[in-house]
């Protein structure tokens, strides 16, 4: 069985350690505790994890976030995956730092990435896991605060955060959504 993991983010060196790149952290760091690595491919940069006799296709996708659409669609096409095992790794400013959530399906909550997402993929029923960047700016300033980096407050807890979502991600693939969700969600 192939899985579809799709993490968001931006593609450059400055973008590199912001809130809105945690989608590329998640799997960059399931891709290195799994001694495996990304190659540059069309629309991204993917590598396949193998898992508990699951296939895992990571992809980062290379068109910037507000684009993802279109490296998700073409990847779910070309691997033959159905959308009921895609996975999307985004930030979220609705959800306090430290907060994660997988969830089924749900609306883009004024996030371009998966806005384009549903756009391209006319539904937005396929899973999300929702990492909590918090809403710590003024208004009009949510632009800036995404593209910024991490407190050094908040850097001292990534590790462990994104730990526990990559084992999210494992169980997503082998136990599935629901029993993920009792088991992960973290407030």
């Amino acid at each position: 069985m192939k899985y579809l993991i799709a993490g968001l983010g931006n593609i450059g060196d400055k973008y590199e350690n912001t809130r809105h790149n945690i989608g590329f952290k998640v799997l960059d760091a399931l891709a290195k505790a799994s001694n495996i690595s990304f190659q540059d491919k069309r629309y991204g940069f993917v590598a396949h994890l193998k898992h508990k006799g699951r296939t895992y296709v990571l992809l980062k996708p290379s068109t910037y976030v507000n684009l993802s659409g279109k490296a998700v669609n073409y990847w779910l096409k070309k691997e033959k995956i159905p959308l009921e095992r895609l996975l999307v790794v985004v930030d979220d400013v609705s959800l306090p730092f430290g907060s994660i959530r997988l969830r089924p399906k749900g609306g883009d909550a004024g996030h371009n990435g998966l806005a384009n997402i549903n756009q391209v993929l006319a539904t937005n029923q396929y899973a999300r896991l929702r990492f909590g960047i918090g809403n710590g700016y003024s208004k009009g300033n949510q632009v800036d605060y995404v593209l910024s980096e991490w407190s050094p407050e908040e850097e001292e807890q990534l590790d462990e955060l994104i730990d526990h979502a990559t084992g999210m991600i494992k169980s997503f693939g082998t136990i599935g959504l629901e029993l993920t969700m009792t088991r992960y969600n973290k407030k």
